[in-house]
């Protein structure tokens, strides 16, 4: 079970923390009771069912995925006609991410870049040349000032170039099965509006809730949504479309059901939105 705490950390603290935590997550991952692979390799990955249906075609377009983990996402997208850049702060991320891509023989259209987010446009040097940029799934939390990544989105896309973010919902950030409810829902456990981290320890693993992380401190940042569009537009971009869904990725919460499509969804009513996704373009 999670705990939590709110406080203001300095810069290396959180970063190298939160790196740590996710430089052990990757060989987790691509174990036995990872990430199912098996439709990536057999030449055409599929995305989750969110994904699947709202991802416009990528044929001949050059993507730049931010916070790629070990890129199976990113050679899903090489596999349907596009080149890929990947960026992930995790160097054994990238390490497999490169292997990966050459087991694959999709390295000649797959690049991966070992780099924090916001250093990303000092280790891209293709600013204006990317036709998407593609974020999603636990990426932004991990991100403390949200304004500064919508810079960076805007800085990589072309003119008529636009972002594709898929993201937990932050009003479902707010609960937490650490602050249960007597009847058993997840309760209040960080403040929506607060800009302080939530620093939480997390041993277990969000794919294989069997296994225990000896890096499990986490530092993470609620963004709300009205914060989130508000910086895409200051960084130049309008936005296209903003879809809610009663359903998430992964088992955010204990009581969540798994339906037909592989997605999480309340067992009962669709109390809150557990995701959103949108698309923005850049002026």
């Amino acid at each position: 079970m999670s705990t939590f705490r709110c406080g203001r950390l300095s810069h290396p603290v959180w970063k190298e923390t939160n790196r740590a935590h996710w430089d052990e997550k990757v060989a987790l991952h691509l174990g036995p009771r990872g990430y199912d692979l098996t439709s990536l390799r057999a030449g055409r990955g599929r995305f989750n069912a969110i994904e699947e249906a709202e991802l416009w075609p990528v044929d001949g377009k050059h993507i730049l995925h931010l916070q790629c983990h070990f890129g199976a996402d990113s050679l899903k997208l090489v596999q349907r006609g596009a080149s890929v850049v990947g960026l992930d702060f995790s160097e054994a991320a990238i390490d497999a991410a490169r292997r990966l891509a050459s087991e694959l023989g999709l390295a000649d259209r797959a690049r991966f870049v070992q780099a924090d987010l916001y250093a990303a446009p000092a280790a891209i040097s293709e600013s204006a040349a990317f036709d998407v940029v593609f974020v999603t799934w636990g990426a932004i939390c991990w991100l403390p000032d949200i304004y500064r990544w919508a810079e960076i989105v805007s800085h990589f896309l072309k003119p008529g170039g636009s972002l594709y973010l898929a993201e937990a919902h932050p009003v479902a950030m707010i609960f937490d099965d650490a602050a249960p409810l007597p009847d058993g829902r997840p309760g209040f456990f960080a403040p929506y509006f607060s800009s302080d981290p939530v620093v939480m320890e997390e041993p277990h693993d969000y794919v294989d809730e069997t296994t225990t992380v000896h890096n499990a401190t986490t530092h993470t940042w609620i963004h709300p949504l009205g914060s989130i569009i508000s910086a895409l537009l200051a960084a130049g971009m309008t936005l296209d479309w903003l879809h809610e869904h009663d359903a998430v990725t992964w088992r955010m919460f204990d009581m969540l059901v798994r339906d037909d499509e592989g997605l999480w969804r309340w067992p009962d009513k669709p109390w809150l939105p557990l995701s959103f996704s949108l698309k923005a373009t850049r002026r």
